[in-house]
């Protein structure tokens, strides 16, 4: 047995960017920074550490919550899966791109940012429809990662 298993909370570092597979669905790629800090003991200075993940969103589901909810600096908790892929540059030379891969039902997208935090201030109706329509793509992206088969349990 063995896991692949990627959790991360995080800050997109800019708008996501959508695109389409040559069979028509929609998958979504951004980088997620997640910053470690501590205090230098010989020092006392803080000091920070930042690493840049490059997420890839196949989900349909995750990727209409992404396209109408994430953008720069959102702070998002997600579970996915590494993968590693080979590619070749222009000069011929073999490169590999590490990933965290977000697909079916074994992957989950959470936005921690709150509202108030984004600088966007929405009417009360605006506020209701946007609440609605975030429910609405929540509860797509859950029944979309639910296998279409029965579950014998």
């Amino acid at each position: 047995m063995s896991v692949n298993k990627v959790i991360l909370i995080g800050n997109v570092g800019q708008d996501p960017e959508l695109r389409a597979t040559q069979d028509g669905r929609e998958l979504a790629n951004f980088s997620l920074a997640t910053t470690e800090s501590w205090k230098d003991k010989s020092t006392g200075e803080r000091k920070d550490k930042t690493e840049w993940h490059r997420i890839v969103v196949f989900s349909q589901g995750l990727v209409g919550v992404i396209k109408n909810y994430v953008k720069k600096g959102s702070k998002l908790y997600i579970e996915g899966q590494l993968q590693t892929r080979k590619w070749t540059d222009d000069k011929g030379v073999d490169r590999y791109s590490t990933e965290i891969i977000l697909q079916n039902f074994n992957s989950s997208l959470q936005i921690l940012t709150k509202k108030e935090d984004s600088g966007y201030q929405p009417t009360e109706s605006q506020k209701r429809e946007h609440d609605d329509s975030f429910d609405k793509a929540v509860n797509n992206a859950f029944d979309e990662a639910l296998p279409d088969d029965n579950i014998p349990f």
